[in-house]
């Protein structure tokens, strides 16, 4: 496993356990980590304080557990909707005014939580040391603005300010001392009403803005002049920025956005359909050609060396649930057997007249694998055609009915709909405006061994353009409601609707650059972001299957896969721990 697989592994891991702690103390339900990025539904959260955001280079994890404490407090305690009406609209005073709203929150965490208590001072502890081991310390506004700092907490939540800074802290924090004073001590007296505490947090966000711009009362003398006369009040900020916008470098993640082309207009829309089309994988290559790939896709899976059998009881553990598999007889106790009352006149003392349902393990679903064939896919496609074909033996193994779908267009830039777009008079929200291709390699009532050849043009480059994401996973659970003959022999031995599972296998985000050009950059992927919304709140279950990308910005539950090496056990791994994460949700 390389070691950028490892960090998102551990970083995933790190953001499910906080996501748990905060639910807990909050009771909010929906709250979840995306993209490194608290979200309540689908809707990504302010990001709050800056110190509520360690890193896994710099921080352990006493870090997270405090950061998700804090951020639990937040949501308990202070009314989102009346702190931005009043917060300024500076960015000075709006970064103090976040941190002392926070402050003022963590003061109200009863005693009977010391445990919390702990973590929230020890992530802010961590937090003023990584600031003061920066350097930022040794500018005149960078000590002001951390002097400040400590002395707000310490005096809203009677926490002592950080031991290892006190001495540096003494000749600024007297200086401060006649001129905040008074806010201060309204600080820590209204600390329980919101709106009163706001009036004064604005003070000393207004009276410190005016110092970092302009304050020669508190530079040092020894500090170089051309450090006391900048003028820009985020420099000495730079340690402070929150680093919750940005992404996390190690892993790409998916840029996504809000389109207003989407927002300001009915809705998504297609330009025009009449140049779409479904089709099978084996009507897009030559017999001789798919034999090629299929002799080639075989050497490939013999190269990996994954147990098949293996990796289905592994699938079956976690897919399967109760179903009815006859009954005990002769039990001595359970449901009196109608049958066996006979022997209750001829045997008085026969006690075993009962008996008992039995019931066995079994997989209620069925799967799709939707894998995105846009241009990007081709290095990868040997990694995801054997990982395809691994998944969909294995669960046929177990009995789960699958199939594996498609998508890409049929032209690059348009094709005929965005010719038709420009005869048209180029109309303004044109929509969607590119052919649809959608491709079946393999459909739920074909069974491995006779989808064979279809599975092989997965390796098939030149079928992979754009990829129109949206419409493609739409199209994938519409076909859910196609009833499956595999799965139509055992539907009694279930209680309980079929689960619906898809795997969306992408490299990237939604991409047409004619429907770009036309509408906006995020058009595409806004839909995306509706079409999962729309779908899980019918009670799918979408998982993103990232190919070196981080898929979080538009599925809840998503992995990163790392198929530089092609497909191992540990790429399997990782599929059923992003099953296991789904399954607990």
């Amino acid at each position: 496993m390389t070691d950028v697989q490892t960090r998102a592994r551990r970083q995933q891991r790190i953001e499910e356990l906080s996501a748990a702690s905060i639910r807990a103390l909050s009771g909010i339900a929906d709250l979840h980590f995306r993209g490194g990025r608290l979200h309540r539904g689908r809707q990504a959260l302010p990001v709050f304080a800056p110190h509520l955001h360690p890193t896994l280079e710099a921080d352990d994890f006493t870090s997270f557990r405090g950061a998700a404490d804090g951020l639990a407090l937040r949501l308990t305690h202070s009314d989102e909707k009346l702190h931005r009406s009043l917060r300024p609209s500076d960015p000075v005073e709006c970064l103090l005014f976040e941190l002392l709203e926070q402050f003022r929150c963590e003061a109200l965490l009863p005693a009977s939580m010391p445990g919390v208590r702990r973590n929230l001072r020890h992530r802010f502890e961590t937090w003023s040391l990584a600031y003061h081991d920066a350097g930022a310390t040794e500018s005149a506004r960078g000590l002001l603005l951390y002097t400040v700092t400590q002395m707000c907490r310490a005096r809203v939540t009677r926490d002592a300010v950080v031991e290892a800074t006190q001495d540096l802290l003494e000749a600024t924090r007297a200086a401060l001392a006649p001129v905040l004073g008074v806010a201060m001590a309204g600080l820590r007296r209204q600390r329980a009403h919101q709106a009163e505490y706001a009036q004064h947090a604005l003070d000393i966000a207004r009276t410190l803005a005016t110092m970092l711009n302009g304050g020669a009362a508190f530079t040092n003398s020894e500090t170089p002049q051309d450090e006391v006369n900048q003028t820009d009040p985020w420099a000495a900020f730079s340690a402070l920025l929150d680093p919750g916008d940005e992404l996390d470098e190690s892993v790409a993640t998916a840029v996504s956005g809000r389109s207003l082309v989407l927002e300001g207009h009915a809705g998504y829309r297609v330009f025009t359909t009449a140049y779409d089309r479904e089709v099978k994988s084996t009507a897009l290559v030559r017999p001789e050609q798919l034999r090629e790939l299929r002799q080639r896709l075989d050497e490939c899976i013999v190269e990996c060396g994954v147990n098949v059998g293996h990796l289905a009881r592994d699938l079956k553990a976690l897919l399967a649930i109760p179903a009815r598999d006859g009954w005990d007889n002769g039990q001595e106790q359970g449901l009196i057997d109608g049958r066996r009352l006979a022997q209750l006149i001829s045997s008085p003392t026969e006690r075993r007249l009962f008996r008992s349902e039995r019931s066995s393990p079994g997989a209620n679903c069925r799967v799709a694998l939707l894998v995105d064939c846009s241009g990007s896919m081709k290095e990868h496609s040997e990694s995801v055609a054997v990982l395809a074909e691994l998944l969909v033996r294995a669960l046929e193994q177990i009995g789960v009915p699958t199939e594996v779908l498609g998508f890409t267009t049929n032209a690059w830039n348009g094709g005929r709909a965005q010719r038709d777009w420009v005869r048209a008079g180029r109309p303004p929200h044109a929509g969607r405006l590119n052919e649809a291709c959608h491709i079946v390699f393999k459909d739920v009532d074909t069974s491995w061994r006779r989808a064979r050849p279809g599975m092989a043009a997965l390796l098939k480059g030149d079928l992979m353009r754009e990829g129109i994401d949206g419409e493609a996973l739409d199209w994938a659970m519409r076909r859910f409601n196609t009833p499956a003959r595999a799965s139509d022999e055992n539907a009694g031995d279930f209680e309980g609707p079929q689960r619906r599972l898809l795997f969306v296998v992408s490299d990237g985000s939604p991409m047409d650059s004619a429907t770009h050009l036309a509408n906006d950059a995020h058009y595409l992927d806004h839909h995306l972001r509706d079409m999962v919304e729309k779908h899980e709140r019918a009670g799918a279950q979408i998982y993103g299957v990232g190919v070196g990308l981080d898929l979080s910005p538009y599925y809840r539950c998503s992995q990163v896969l790392d198929l530089s090496a092609g497909t191992s056990s540990g790429v399997l791994r990782d599929v059923l721990g992003m099953l296991w994460r789904g399954r607990r949700r």
